[in-house]
C-alpha cells in the first residue's frame, strides 16, 4: 500500500474515531432520554430554589425528568418504609446530619460512590459516603435595629438586660439553646461538646424569667420578629431573612452561630441507584448551587459558589467566608445520643 493510502486510512479512522468520541455523550443523553427521577425535598422555598439550581439544569444536560415531591419534615421514618417495603416513592431525598446518622446505623443509604475531583470544592463535613451536603443553615442571633440602643455582638446580650433591654425569645427546645447559654457563658465554640449540661441549666436559670415568647416553629419565630413583639431573639437565619425581606427592622448576628448541613440522600436497594447518583454528583457544582441563593437564604456546601453570588447576596449567606468563620458546626453525634434525656430534661426544667 502506497504511503499515501496508509495516510488516507489513518486520517479516515481518526475522523470516524472522533466522531464516535463526540457522540457518546448525545448517546447516552439519549438513552437516559425516556428515564425519571422523583426527588424528595422540604417543599416551600426549597421547591423553586432547587428546580432552578439542581432540577432544570439537570434534565437539560442528562435528558433525565426530575419529578419533585415535598417530603415529611421528619423523612426518616418513611424513609425505613420506603426501604422495607420496597416500595420506592421516591429515588433522591434531602436529609439532616442527624437524619443521616439514624438511616447509616440501619444501613437504609445507599453509597454514593462520589468522584473525589468532583467534590474538591465543596466542605469537608458536607462530603459522606452515603450522603452529599449541599446547603447550610445556622442558629443565629437576630434583634430589632429599631428598639435596640446598640447592636448586639453575640449571644451574652440575651442576658445583658441593662445594655440591651426588650422582650426576649429563645427556641422551646434543648438543641442550640443549651449551647447558646454555655457561650454567653463564656464557653468557647471549640469547646462546647461534650456539653456541659448542668452549667448550661445554671445559665438558663439566669434568663428563665425574662424570656417573653418560646418559640416552636421556624415561621412563629418570623412572625415575631415582623409583628415587633420581640427584640432579641435565637433563630434559624432563613426565617430570619425572610422577616428582613419583608421590611422588618431586623438585623442578624452570626458570631456565635451554630450551622449544619442539608443535603441528598439515596433509599438502599433504589433500582435507580445509578441514575439517582449522576443527579447527587451533579448538585456538587458551584455554579449549580449558587442558583439557590437567589431563592433560599441557605449556604452553598461548594464555597467555589460564591464566585458566581453577588456581593450583597453573598454577606446573608451563612457559608460566606466572614460568616462561616464566626460559627461552628453543631455536632450531630452528640445530640443523637442526648437528645431524648435531654428534651425530657428541658421540658421539666421550663415547667419548674
Amino acid at each position: 500500500m502506497t504511503k499515501d493510502g496508509i495516510l488516507e486510512m489513518s486520517r479516515r479512522g481518526l475522523l470516524i474515531g472522533g466522531a464516535a468520541v463526540l457522540a457518546t455523550p448525545m448517546l447516552a443523553r439519549r438513552s437516559w432520554a425516556s428515564q425519571s427521577l422523583v426527588v424528595a425535598d422540604p417543599g416551600g422555598p426549597f421547591t423553586e430554589g432547587y428546580r432552578r439550581a439542581f432540577y432544570e439544569p439537570f434534565t437539560a444536560e442528562t435528558g433525565i425528568t426530575i419529578n419533585g415531591v415535598a417530603r415529611d419534615a421528619e423523612p426518616t421514618a418513611q424513609f425505613k418504609s420506603i426501604v422495607e417495603t420496597k416500595s420506592y416513592i421516591w429515588d433522591v431525598c434531602t436529609l439532616t446530619l442527624s437524619a443521616r446518622l439514624i438511616l447509616e446505623e440501619e444501613d437504609l443509604l445507599e453509597p454514593l460512590n462520589l468522584d473525589p475531583a468532583k467534590v474538591a470544592d465543596v466542605m469537608p463535613e458536607a462530603v459522606h459516603p452515603n450522603m452529599l451536603g449541599v446547603d447550610v443553615y445556622s442558629a443565629v442571633l437576630a434583634y430589632n435595629a429599631d428598639t435596640l440602643p446598640e447592636a448586639p455582638e453575640g449571644w451574652a446580650a440575651m442576658w445583658d438586660l441593662e445594655r440591651f433591654p426588650g422582650r426576649r425569645c429563645l427556641r422551646r427546645n434543648p438543641i442550640d439553646t443549651l449551647e447558646i447559654a454555655l457561650m454567653a457563658d463564656g464557653v468557647a465554640p471549640a469547646d462546647l461538646y461534650p456539653l456541659d449540661v448542668d452549667r448550661a441549666f445554671r445559665k438558663l436559670d439566669e434568663i428563665k424569667d425574662h424570656i417573653d415568647v418560646w418559640w416552636t416553629g421556624g415561621a412563629q419565630s418570623t412572625q415575631l420578629l415582623e409583628s415587633g413583639e420581640v427584640d432579641l431573639i435565637a433563630g434559624w437565619n432563613a426565617r430570619f431573612q425572610a422577616a428582613v425581606d419583608n421590611g422588618a427592622p431586623v438585623k442578624i448576628v452570626w458570631n456565635g452561630g451554630l450551622y449544619s448541613i442539608e443535603g441528598w440522600g439515596i433509599p438502599k436497594g433504589n433500582p435507580k441507584a445509578d441514575l439517582a447518583r449522576e443527579f447527587v454528583a451533579f448538585c456538587a457544582q458551584a455554579e449549580m448551587q449558587a442558583k439557590y441563593t437567589e431563592d433560599l437564604a441557605y449556604g452553598p456546601t461548594n464555597l467555589r459558589a460564591y464566585d458566581f453570588i453577588p456581593p450583597e447576596r453573598a454577606a446573608i449567606l451563612p457559608t460566606a467566608p466572614q460568616n462561616l468563620a464566626v460559627m461552628s458546626l453543631a455536632s450531630e453525634p452528640y445530640w443523637k445520643e442526648h437528645r431524648a434525656e435531654l428534651t425530657e430534661r428541658f421540658n421539666a426544667w421550663l415547667l419548674g
